[in-house]
């Protein structure tokens, strides 16, 4: 049990301890991809726009059949249509990633996801599992990391990598979806601020 407790603080004291560096290497990746994307970008660019402009439509709309309700009543409401329109992002923008093309620029973050995982975890001897779509494009960037292999179990997730120690004592889950639901709250808070909700 003690051991169990051990092994719990010495890994959050590595995500801790890593979660600096990470979000700065992040920015690094992005930052040196950045001309690769750009046409991603402005057609992202253009749909984050049109989805503000719509949302902000949207929030005047309920605002105006607000208007006299209670103060406690217009809060719950704008609540509600929030969390309703993240969602509605979020399952756009899942079917866009689950939809994504397997090479090029996704291939380079396959290679971020390794690096990134295998920083945490202090070791490239790992064991990578990854979903059927992505087997191939993580074989070949595993060439860049001795001493790694690929599982030849698959999981679930739209995209990424799970990995873990080939002594079993570590993994660290950089699929996307966890990605994406490490993100969630800082997204939801982003959206409630420029609309003024939740204030």
């Amino acid at each position: 049990m003690a051991l169990n407790s051990s092994l719990q603080q010495a890994i959050d004291k590595i995500v801790e301890k890593t979660e600096k560096e990470i979000l700065l290497d992040l920015k690094n990746s992005v930052s040196d991809s950045k001309q690769t994307l750009d046409d991603s970008l402005s057609k992202l660019e253009q749909e984050y726009d049109k989805i503000i402009l719509d949302g902000k439509k949207e929030a005047d709309k309920v605002e105006k059949k607000i208007i006299g309700s209670s103060e406690l009543d217009v809060r719950n409401k704008q609540l509600l249509l929030l969390e309703e329109g993240v969602t509605k992002v979020f399952s756009k923008a899942l079917d866009q990633i689950a939809n994504t093309d397997r090479s090029g620029d996704y291939s380079n973050l396959i290679n971020t996801l390794l690096d990134e995982a295998t920083k945490i975890l202090g070791t490239t001897k790992v064991i990578v599992f990854t979903n059927t779509k992505d087997k191939d494009v993580v074989q070949s960037a595993l060439s860049k990391f001795s001493g790694s292999e690929l599982s030849s179990d698959t999981i679930d997730c739209l995209g990424g990598i799970l990995i873990k120690s080939k002594d079993g004592t570590m993994t660290f889950d950089n699929t996307i979806d966890a990605r994406i639901e490490r993100l969630k709250p800082l997204i939801r808070k982003e959206i409630a601020s420029t609309f003024g909700v939740g204030n």
